[in-house]
């Protein structure tokens, strides 16, 4: 599977990556890009917008469909007909670029809140075999699924009526997104061989993005520093740095970053993240470098090391990832192998997702996360859309708790620090790959790399 490809430093300073791809530009008009509608919020007005902004800023502009708005009624559908489909060898298709409520967009990467259930389950792991069980694997703290004392482990029976192998068969698990606060799930839960009805009540509460960390000693007496990041939002930073406070305090020999459900954020965000493991003797080295296409090299950025107070400052770090280990959270991985840290990735191939947003309101109430640049490391390294495969494929045991000494991830990791390599028969038993770069984003979900 591949990994990073090196894109030329040389080109991406002048050009910034695209101008080598075909010129395709339909004769379509369009060009300006930018700002909002203007208060004309008519489909009509709002599709002559968008197919400006695409012409403008959408990275793949060269080479994407360029349909006249005309021909489709809605917004949503000429968005969907304005993505790039793939046509260059170089890039897969777009599956990544969408469109939220500002108000969604605003709650959830500004605020720091979500509105719905609280409760993910291990859907993923389970596709196309509806004879397995589906289980819980993660509970937002501050949720009421939470209140009702669902967590991580509970095998769900049925959903609303619906059992949990015709959950699995239909495979969207739409049924978990609520539409509104007030919503309600009834839910049938095992655990030990003993089942309860639980009723979960959709509402708005703040997202806990780092919901668990521990400090513990492996089997050889090595101390490790084990920290869940789940989004990268601005909420990271103050349990970030409490979390790695005490890791000093305890004077830890490794670092374990789990992100395993972490479909990234702001790049800021990850650049504290990976700042944090490298320590002073990286601070002021390219994180990051985010490229955009032709006609905005001026707005090619570099995220750069910092220095933050208890960083660890250490030169190899556990990273647990897995299929939803995406986009800004992959550029921590990447970010950190550009100057030299050992990653020992333990878990499963991430997600694939090496490009990323300038994110959009266009006046009339939606916010469009277009593919607007792609990012690479100190090296120029990028473009991993297969995806990082793990040092150490291991697969999950959702009945274990996140931050427990038995919990198959930690457990791997703990063993190579105090071998120096993978546990015995470690890639065996990783699951079966699930579909890569794209699928139906579960509730509260966020998969994003966004340049601030």
């Amino acid at each position: 599977m591949s990994q990073t490809v090196r894109v030329s430093s040389s080109t991406v300073l002048r050009r910034a990556a695209l101008a080598l791809l075909p010129a395709l530009l339909a004769a379509c008009g369009g060009g300006g890009g930018g700002g909002d509608t203007g208060g004309e919020c008519s489909v009509r007005s709002r599709q002559v917008w968008l197919r400006d902004y695409m012409a403008d800023w959408y990275f793949w502009y060269r080479i994407s469909p360029r349909p006249d708005p005309a021909g489709y009624t809605t917004v949503d559908g000429y968005f969907d007909a304005l993505l790039y489909t793939g046509s260059s060898a170089d890039f897969p298709a777009d599956r990544w670029s969408y469109v939220d409520s500002t108000a969604d967009f605003n709650r959830f990467w500004g605020e720091g809140r979500t509105m719905g259930y609280g409760l993910s389950v291990a859907g993923l792991e389970v596709e196309g075999r509806p004879d397995q069980p589906l289980y819980v694997r993660a509970v937002e703290p501050n949720s009421d699924a939470a209140r009702r004392g669902v967590v991580r482990g509970d095998e769900i029976v049925s959903i609303n009526g619906v059992g949990a192998s015709a959950l699995i068969s239909d495979g969207s698990f739409s049924v978990l997104t609520a539409n509104a606060v007030g919503d309600t799930l009834a839910l049938v839960l095992r655990r030990d061989g003993a089942t309860r009805d639980v009723s979960v009540t959709a509402s708005e509460y703040a997202l806990a993005p780092v919901p668990v960390t521990t400090t513990l000693t492996t089997p050889g007496g090595r101390k490790l520093g084990y920290v869940v990041v789940k989004d990268m939002i601005s909420q990271v930073n103050t349990p970030l740095a409490q979390a790695f406070s005490s890791f000093a305090a305890a004077g830890v020999d490794d670092i374990v970053l789990d992100l395993r459900y972490n479909g990234g954020g702001l790049v800021s965000v990850g650049t504290t993240v990976a700042s944090y493991v490298a320590g002073a003797a990286k601070a002021g080295q390219a994180y990051a470098r985010l490229l955009y296409n032709d006609r905005h090299p001026g707005s090619n950025q570099s995220f750069l090391f910092q220095n933050p107070a208890a960083a660890a400052g250490v030169s190899r770090v556990f990273v647990l990832v897995g299929p939803r280990t995406c986009s800004a959270s992959e550029q921590v991985i990447n970010g950190l192998r550009g100057v030299g840290i050992e990653v020992v990735a333990i878990g499963d191939t991430t997600c694939g997702k090496p490009v990323g947003f300038l994110p959009e309101d266009d006046g009339c109430g939606s916010t469009y996360s277009v593919v607007n640049f792609e990012s690479v490391n100190a090296r120029y390294e990028g473009r991993y859309f297969d995806g990082f495969a793990p040092t150490c494929a291991v697969a999950e045991d959702f009945t274990r708790a996140l931050g427990a000494a038995a919990e198959p991830l930690l457990a791997a990791a703990a063993s190579y620090a105090d071998t120096g390599a993978c546990p015995a028969g470690a890639r065996a038993r990783a699951m079966a790959a699930p579909q890569r770069g794209w699928r139906q984003p579960e509730p509260d979900e966020r998969r994003g790399m966004i340049a601030r």
